[in-house]
């Protein structure tokens, strides 16, 4: 039974008995195929052609065995190898099962097989007898070996009676044979004849042959003359002839050609057929591959980059699975497979443009990372991943030689190393270029000052600051602010970035950020997350360049003095170039500012050098007034502060400490100039206090001018600007050690402040001295001089207007209201705001200030005064000393005419003060009490006697003036009155003295019936009931 199944499968090429698929030999066609019976065609058969020249393409290799079992070689010509075989040695009947048992693949591999089958001429019997019968023992290979002997003696003797039975056969057949080679190789040939040596054998005549297919009489290569061969010497079986060929090759090779060229497309179109099915399921099998790079193009135009890391990681596996067939075969030196081939060559040219695209994009993706910029807006977000992570993980992922993470850190340190340069050195200019401008603009005029010395009035603490100053000096303070808040402004500014670098550059250091970065492909780009301690060294140390970079440039602009070449803004602008601020931010078209264009041929002049205390400040706008400046210098010294404490805060490497100091020294440098601008600023602005005064009465005191709000306002704006920029206190602390950097101002600048201030005060006094004084007003207009009534004056002040200020006594007498006010409430509040604000005691300066504003008081109140009390003083002597003086009766019943003209001017005099300064109308007259008091003692003195009338008459008048200024008395008053009647009683005999005190009573009712008489006209002079 085991050899009839070997033979049904030796039969038909089986590996099994029950197969359970069609075998594939089976569908190649064979050269006996034409002698099997043609099966109908049915509508689902398919013809296929055959060449017309099948017949002739045969040879007798391609005839099927009669052998059963062989196989066919690898170019389809069968040979007598057998796909299996029973073992020579008659142990089993299938040599192919044994070592498949054995885990040989002899199947899949003819030439393993082959070693192994008796039938093969590479048979090998020491791998045959080391595999096979690998466990046999001695007894069994001697077994074998005598089967094997009688098997050879079996076929030999088959074969012995084969030849006997046959030689006669055999003999003829080799007769038969000799014979026909030997004709057919002599045909044609002529014998051999002796050569007649002639010079020339053949004639002109005798050319004429049949020219062969690339071959004539004059080929070099045949010789020269040589004659063709006849036709039965081309059929002749020698090697001349090609054995019998010579004659038709070269027909049947043009019909060849002709036929491949008409019919090589159609007889090829089932292998063209076989190609394309193999291609297509090639295809449909890599279909995957085929779209790898359109779909890694696609996520590249869309800036998909998750799905492009994906694709191209299927890529990269595609190719990985290529390179793992090529080194599996060529380790078993096996052939490749047709699929293998064609995944090979389509995975081959996909990774060529998948590789093209990936390397555009890397390039495109480098560039991008050299020049990618932080959001300003993100900034402060110091935790956000930007776009630079991103493009970081996109290098990582394709997978890079060089460390993307220290080619952005080192473009981002080149970049604002730049970006920072340029932004100062035009910043610089651009402020320079505005100081000229303003600097040979026309100074602005007394009443321009005084009106924006007034806003702080105004404003408040918290007021709009556009008042503050001219509208140039404020558009230059602007761009200073602006300039400085681009350097050194945390939020959108260039420290911003420096410090968001140095966070960044200190995550990588720290190995924070790289937890959130892909490590590649098979862990090839892990080598990049780590930074080298050369790397880590040269980052602290390019983080303190930038921040000595942006410490040296705020120093330079606020310690030396200004720029002199301001070619910059008319020279080809560089790529980094900053922005130009304006406003509160750079406009991005900076650069095109009116503002900074200006002929190159005709830059604007140098500032003029008139010995003015800003000249050498390239911080401060000419003209300025010390409110503009201590508001815009106080914000620079709270964003310097500011950034101070952040630079300070970031202790970069080993220099940390260095920094610190040097950022303590600039805020310290940067402090004082700034102190120093503002109080010479300061100086001048106290000589203009004086144009506060525009003799307007205060909303809440009538009694006083707006002049002291304004200046109490002004002081106290000053003086609380001055304060935080001494001490910075507005300045955001918000890491820790990072305020060391802010010291407390030294003495020395406390004393050149407190020095000022006092100087301040005392121009202010003086100012107001020389407004009371002066005949007109320092713009040239003149004071109006025509003397209001009392009555129009009266009205005015029932009505609320403004009074009039058109005489000296009038503006004598408001200033020495504000005089008071400053004495009694507004000095020693600005003292106090003083001492408190820097923590400094004024004691020896404030008995110094109300000593001078005693003293001005005093000088002021005598300029005032002084002409009233001549007038009052020449009246009553000239009363007293004229002839009409003594009565002419023995009883005077009337006081004399100068005591009411007297009494009238002190009644002008009491309404001028009334309605202009009330509190100050008791000094007054008080005053003018002692004053007339005086007088009368002086005129009295002139007499030298005095009888009883005169005596009664002196009393009289003496008496009046004292009872109708009662109110006003003062002890000196009472003592003068006193000294008067001694000088009387003086100049008197006894008996005036006894007649007056007889006469006493009615001189009493006589100056009760006067005193009730002038009651209307003297009520001014009465005390208001209520304390009025």
């Amino acid at each position: 039974m085991a050899d009839y199944e070997r033979a049904i499968l030796n039969r038909y090429n089986l590996t099994s008995p029950y197969p359970t698929e069609w075998p594939t030999e089976k569908d190649e066609s064979d050269a006996s195929d034409n002698d099997m019976p043609m099966k109908p065609l049915t509508k689902f058969s398919i013809r296929r052609s055959k060449s017309r020249y099948s017949a002739l393409e045969r040879t007798g290799s391609e005839r099927r065995s009669l052998v059963p079992g062989t196989e066919r070689t690898g170019d389809g010509v069968e040979n007598l190898v057998q796909k299996d075989e029973a073992d020579p040695l008659g142990d089993t009947d299938s040599v192919v099962r044994v070592l498949r048992q054995r885990g040989l693949p002899v199947e899949d591999d003819l030439l393993l097989r082959n070693r192994f089958l008796l039938s093969s001429t590479t048979f090998s019997p020491t791998l045959y007898l080391s595999q096979v019968h690998s466990d046999a023992s001695t007894q069994s290979l001697s077994q074998g070996l005598e089967y094997l002997s009688r098997s050879i003696d079996q076929k030999s003797a088959s074969l012995k009676v084969l030849v006997e039975s046959n030689f006669e056969r055999f003999v003829r057949a080799k007769t038969t044979i000799d014979n026909v080679y030997s004709e057919m190789r002599n045909q044609g040939s002529e014998p051999k004849r002796e050569k007649v040596p002639t010079p020339r054998i053949t004639s002109r005549g005798s050319m004429h042959f049949r020219k062969a297919s690339g071959q004539g009489p004059l080929t070099p290569s045949k010789g020269n003359n040589k004659p063709l061969p006849s036709d039965k010497e081309k059929n002749a079986l020698v090697k001349d002839s090609e054995y019998g060929v010579l004659g038709i090759k070269a027909p049947l090779i043009e019909a060849a050609v002709k036929a491949e060229e008409i019919w090589g497309p159609a007889l090829g179109g089932q292998d063209h057929e076989e190609n394309l099915k193999l291609t297509l399921n090639s295809v449909d099998r890599f279909h995957a591959v085929f779209k790898a790079g359109a779909t890694i193009s696609d996520c590249i135009k869309r800036k998909d980059y998750e799905n492009l890391v994906k694709e191209y990681t299927r890529a990269r596996k595609s190719v990985d699975e290529a390179r793992d067939i090529a080194d599996t075969v060529s380790k078993s030196q096996a052939s490749l497979t047709e699929s293998q081939i064609h995944q090979m060559v389509i995975t081959g040219r996909m990774w060529i443009d998948v590789e093209e695209q990936i390397g555009k994009f890397k390039r495109d993706v480098w560039r991008k990372l050299a020049n990618v910029t932080p959001n300003p807006a993100s900034s402060t977000n110091r935790k956000s991943n930007g776009e630079h992570m991103t493009l970081i993980g996109i290098l990582l992922e394709l997978g890079v030689e060089d460390n993307p993470i220290w080619v952005w850190l080192l473009s981002r340190y080149d970049h604002l190393k730049n970006k920072i340069n340029a932004t100062f050195e035009r910043s610089r200019v651009e402020i320079e270029i505005l100081r000229r401008r303003l600097a040979n603009a026309e100074k602005p005029s007394s009443r321009t000052i005084a009106t924006h010395l007034k806003s702080s009035t105004r404003n408040g603490p918290q007021g709009n600051t556009k008042n503050l100053d001219t509208g140039p000096v404020l558009e230059l303070w602007d761009l200073i602010y602006a300039s400085m808040s681009n350097m050194l402004s945390i939020q959108g500014g260039l420290l911003g970035e420096v410090v968001d670098f140095w966070d960044k550059a200190q995550s990588f250091i720290d190995g924070k950020a790289q937890k959130a970065l892909p490590i590649g492909i098979d862990g090839r780009s892990l080598q990049h997350h780590r930074l080298s301690s050369d790397g880590t060294r040269h980052l602290q140390n390019g983080a303190v360049e930038l921040i000595e970079l942006i410490r040296e440039s705020v120093s330079s602009f606020f310690s030396d003095p200004p720029i002199e070449d301001v070619s910059l803004l008319y020279s080809p602008m560089p790529p980094l170039t900053p922005k130009t601020p304006k406003s509160a931010a750079f406009s991005p078209f900076a650069h095109q500012d009116n503002r900074f264009k200006f002929d190159a041929n005709n830059p604007p002049p140098p500032s003029p050098r008139r010995g003015e205390a800003w000249e050498e400040f390239a911080f401060w706008p000419p003209h300025a007034n010390s409110l503009s400046g201590v508001h815009y210098l106080g914000k620079l010294l709270n964003l310097l502060g500011t950034a101070a404490g952040e630079m300070a805060a970031m202790r970069s490497g080993s220099s940390a400490s260095g920094i610190s100091e040097k950022l303590k020294a600039l805020v310290a440098g940067v402090r004082e100039r700034s102190a120093r601008a503002i109080c010479a600023a300061w100086n001048i602005d106290a000589e203009m206090c004086k144009e506060l005064e525009d003799w307007t009465r205060d909303n809440d005191r009538r009694d006083l001018t707006k002049m002291p709000s304004h200046f109490s306002a002004f002081e106290e704006a000053i003086l609380s600007g001055l304060q935080k920029v001494l001490y910075i206190s507005e300045a955001v602390i918000n890491k820790s050690g990072s305020a060391d950097v802010i010291s407390p101002p030294p003495s020395k600048l406390l004393q050149i402040v407190r020095t000022q201030f006092v100087t301040s005060l005392y121009k202010a006094l003086s100012g107001m001295v020389e407004n009371a004084e002066k005949p007109g007003s320092s713009d040239g207009d003149s004071w109006v001089t025509s003397a209001d009534s009392l009555a129009n004056r009266f009205g005015e002040i029932q009505k609320g207007s403004v009074p009039s200020a058109s005489t000296r006594n009038m503006r004598m007498l408001l200033t020495l209201s504000n005089l008071k006010a400053l004495q009694a409430d507004i000095v020693p509040q600005l003292i106090h705001q003083f001492e408190t604000n820097f923590s400094v005691k004024l004691t020896e300066e404030s008995k110094t200030i109300q000593d001078v504003l005693t003293q001005i008081d005093t000088r002021l109140f005598q300029s005032y005064i002084r002409p009233t009390e001549e007038t009052l003083s020449s009246i009553i002597h000239a009363g007293i000393t004229s002839q009409n003086w003594p009565p002419t009766t023995t009883l005077p019943i009337e006081v004399r005419p100068y005591v009411y003209q007297a009494l009238l001017h002190l009644v002008s005099i009491h309404a001028s003060a009334t309605t202009t300064t009330p509190p100050l109308t008791p000094r007054i007259l008080s005053h003018l009490l002692d004053s007339i008091s005086a007088s009368l003692q002086s005129a009295f003195q002139t007499r030298p006697k005095y009888n009883l009338a005169a005596l009664m008459q002196a009393t009289l008048d003496t008496e009046f003036f004292a009872q109708t200024l009662s109110q006003y008395t003062t002890s000196q008053a009472a003592e003068t009155q006193s000294r008067i009647y001694l000088e009387l009683d003086a100049r008197t005999d006894n008996d005036a003295r006894a007649g007056l005190q007889r006469e006493l009573p009615v001189m009493k009712g006589v100056l009760k019936r006067l005193r009730e008489g002038t009651r209307v006209e003297f009520a001014c002079f009465r005390k208001v009931r209520g304390g009025k």
